[in-house]
């Protein structure tokens, strides 16, 4: 079977898992919880946690991770090399994916709690801004990091980051994923089909459709209305910071790894400006505070230049080291 239809085919199932969620969205949502108690709380999990609460969702999550990791090393190992039909490990990951996927319906239905209840609510946020910075940097032979042009990172850098992305990705993907309970709300269902398309993604390496553009650009992408809809739903007003965050480094970075003209991407810039002028002329955040619409773009390039230059670091100190002779 080819990438290609697989792809299609699991957005399609990433699709319905996510309609099951919604569907038995009444057995979470009976869950007592304790009161929101603020920014680094996280309301959903239980108030007196079991053993068999920890236990199965720890297991559970160490089980998927330690065996998609372990793929990953046999799939580097044996030098695959990409092409449009799925190889035999593709077909492996699939059906490990689909199996804890399973699990984490019965695991949310029966114990409800997952990582949440042991782990920092920035450690899950953490994991997968850290994904997409790996991304900018991993994507800059082909589209640079701002408005096209070239970055002149070390090759070496760029190779480590090839090497071992997959590793940080799935970690960052399943990770997040058993972090949270399967619950109904509309940002938990943004969540959980965005981790789905994260796990096929990870289950497509070395095929053609692993590197589409298109798609990558998608999943990309994907996680600004995730962050605008969470921000709803958790009736913060800082919204715009997400919409006009990720829109920025699209307009910036995502925008020029894609084939578009200059006179679509005139379009987008445009549509850019006038959006967030919009927003913060037209409205009661008014325009002292457009500057908020830099801070997730500083973020992610400034995690992308400090990774870099801990990179040149250890660089700089082995090259101090005595040459054994």
């Amino acid at each position: 079977m080819t990438g290609r239809r697989v792809l299609f085919l699991g957005i399609f199932v990433s699709i319905l898992l996510t309609y099951t969620i919604w569907l038995g969205g009444s057995i979470p949502a009976s869950i007592i919880k304790l009161p929101d108690q603020g920014l680094n709380w996280y309301y959903w999990k239980l108030p007196n946690p079991t053993f068999w609460s920890r236990a199965t969702a720890w297991s559970m999550y160490l089980g998927h991770q330690f065996s998609i990791w372990a793929c990953i090393w046999w799939a580097q190992r044996s030098q695959l090399k990409y092409k449009t039909a799925l190889h035999p490990i593709n077909y492996l990951m699939l059906a490990i994916n689909s199996v804890f996927i399973a699990l984490h319906f019965l695991q949310t239905y029966i114990w409800y709690d997952a990582l949440a209840q042991d782990t920092s609510i920035w450690a899950s946020q953490g994991a997968v801004v850290l994904l997409l910075v790996f991304v900018l940097i991993l994507e800059t032979p082909r589209r640079g990091l701002f408005f096209g042009n070239s970055v002149p990172f070390h090759q070496q850098f760029l190779r480590i980051i090839k090497l071992y992305h997959g590793y940080f990705f799935s970690f960052a993907a399943i990770y997040t994923f058993w972090y949270h309970p399967m619950e109904a709300t509309l940002g938990h269902l943004v969540g959980f089909l965005y981790m789905f398309l994260l796990l096929l993604q990870s289950s497509l390496m070395f095929n053609r459709t692993h590197v589409n553009r298109w798609w990558t650009f998608t999943l990309e992408i994907s996680v600004l209305l995730h962050s605008v809809v969470v921000s709803w739903m958790l009736g913060q007003s800082k919204w715009p910071t997400f919409l006009f965050g990720f829109f920025g480094i699209l307009v910036l970075t995502q925008l020029h790894g894609l084939p578009l003209g200059i006179s679509m991407k005139r379009t987008i810039y445009t549509a850019f400006l006038v959006s967030v002028l919009a927003v913060y002329g037209l409205t009661e955040r008014g325009l002292g505070r457009i500057y908020e619409v830099t801070y997730i773009p500083l973020i992610e390039f400034g995690l992308v230049s400090a990774i870099y230059l801990i990179f040149l670091l250890i660089l700089w100190t082995i090259s101090l080291l005595p040459v054994k002779t």
